[in-house]
C-alpha cells in the first residue's frame, strides 16, 4: 500500500492515537470508496470501532452492488467526519476529520459475527435492553446478514477552523 502524508498544512494534522480514537469512538458513520474494474463507488455505512482490533465494523444485506464491489477489491478508503459547524462571520469551519485506507474482511467465523455486531450495536445505541434483545437473537439471525471487519491500514486526521 502506498503510504500517504498530509502535505498542505501540517500544523493542522491530528498525531496522537489518543484523538484519533476519540474520533473513530465518536463517530456514528463512515463515507467507505472502493473501485472495481476503474469504476469508482462510495457508500456511507454506520459503523463500531473495536480500539483493540483497530477495525470497524459493518453490516448490511449479503447481496447489493457494495458487496460486488468488495468481493472484486477489497481495499477501500474511507472518512468519518465531526462536523463542528460552519463559524459565521470568520469564514472558517471547526471540525475534525480522519482518513483511513484499509481492507474490507467477510466475517464468517460465528463468534465473530456476534462480537462484530456486539461492537457495532455498542458503538451506536444506548439502549442497553435494546442490544440485548438484538444479541440474543438465534444465529439463524446471523446467517441472514453480512458482518464485515474493515482492517485499518494507514490513518491520518486533522483538526481545523
Amino acid at each position: 500500500m502506498q503510504e500517504y502524508h498530509l502535505k498542505n498544512r501540517p500544523n493542522r494534522e491530528i498525531k496522537a492515537d489518543s484523538e484519533i480514537n476519540d474520533i473513530l469512538q465518536r463517530g456514528k458513520f463512515a463515507v467507505i470508496s472502493m473501485c472495481r474494474n476503474n469504476e469508482p463507488y462510495i457508500v456511507s455505512l454506520s459503523y463500531g470501532f473495536d480500539a483493540e482490533k483497530k477495525s470497524l465494523y459493518v453490516h448490511c444485506a449479503p447481496q447489493g452492488l457494495k458487496i460486488d464491489f468488495f468481493h472484486s477489491n477489497p481495499r477501500i478508503c474511507a472518512t468519518i467526519i465531526e462536523d463542528g459547524g460552519y463559524v459565521i462571520d470568520e469564514c472558517a469551519h471547526n471540525y475534525k476529520t480522519v482518513v483511513f485506507w484499509g481492507n474490507i474482511c467477510f466475517v464468517t467465523d460465528l463468534e465473530e459475527k456476534k462480537h462484530g455486531m456486539k461492537i457495532l450495536l455498542n458503538h451506536l445505541e444506548n439502549n442497553r435492553n435494546l442490544i440485548q434483545e438484538k444479541l440474543s437473537k438465534s444465529d439463524d439471525y446471523y446467517s441472514n446478514m453480512e458482518v464485515l471487519r474493515i482492517d485499518i491500514k494507514q490513518i491520518h486526521a486533522k483538526a481545523g477552523r
